[in-house]
């Protein structure tokens, strides 16, 4: 049985601040008393000397349950590069039934688990899978991370189509302002209020705090 109030993470790109909201809902779920632990199932880029990805690192750090790290982060590749070539190079195939294993593992310790994808929903994880089937796989609703800069409109409504073409449920969204000089910010926001069926549950400005609704942290499922 999946905690109601898991998530699977993604972003309209890399770099858009998955990490950083996923980060903010670990914390503001313990903040509520509630068991909660990050997952990244698929990982590329560990700095040199590091043990471990710097995301995963950051989940682990914010979140308040102890797991082994082969189930909070099945695969971790040193290179960063997209994961299906990461996996190529290192002769691994990427298995969703072993990333569903690890998560329901999770799932047996904690109240919350915060699933955050590598890259954008389509970015391949071997010739036939790619990101969102491992929501697809795992039955959990998407935040989606906006990063508010030029380009974010076509971003956002592409990975809502993909979100509809697979009947993956889009939760909610995040405005995640990433060019802090961006023109017409506001207005390009309201336009995706406009176009996405799902709630934009919080604008976080570039490095300030995402502050999540009542609602999204509350009990049942995700609105």
């Amino acid at each position: 049985m999946r905690p109601t109030r898991s998530v699977f993470i993604t972003g309209t790109d890399t770099g858009v601040g998955k990490t950083y909201v996923a980060q903010a809902l670990l914390r503001a779920h313990v903040a509520a008393g509630r068991r909660a632990v990050g997952m990244k199932p698929v990982a590329a880029g560990i700095a040199d000397g590091a043990a471990v990805n710097a995301d995963v690192a950051a989940l682990a750090a914010a979140g308040n349950v102890e797991a082994p790290l082969a189930d909070r982060n099945p695969y971790a590749f040193a290179p960063a590069v997209a994961p299906h070539l990461a996996a190529a190079a290192a002769g691994v195939a990427i298995d969703l039934e072993k990333i569903e294993a690890a998560f329901g593992r999770l799932a047996a310790r904690a109240d919350i688990v915060v699933v955050e994808g590598a890259g954008g929903l389509l970015v391949p994880l071997g010739a036939t899978s790619d990101m969102l089937d491992i929501a697809t796989r795992l039955g959990l609703p998407v935040l989606l991370v906006v990063g508010m800069r030029l380009g974010c409109l076509n971003h956002a409504l592409l990975s809502d189509q993909a979100l509809r073409a697979r009947g993956v449920k889009l939760a909610g969204w995040v405005a995640n302002v990433v060019d802090s000089g961006m023109p017409m910010r506001d207005a390009n926001v309201a336009a995706l209020v406009q176009r996405l069926a799902a709630p934009c549950i919080a604008v976080a400005e570039h490095g300030g705090a995402v502050l999540f609704t009542d609602q999204w942290l509350g009990g049942g499922e995700p609105c």
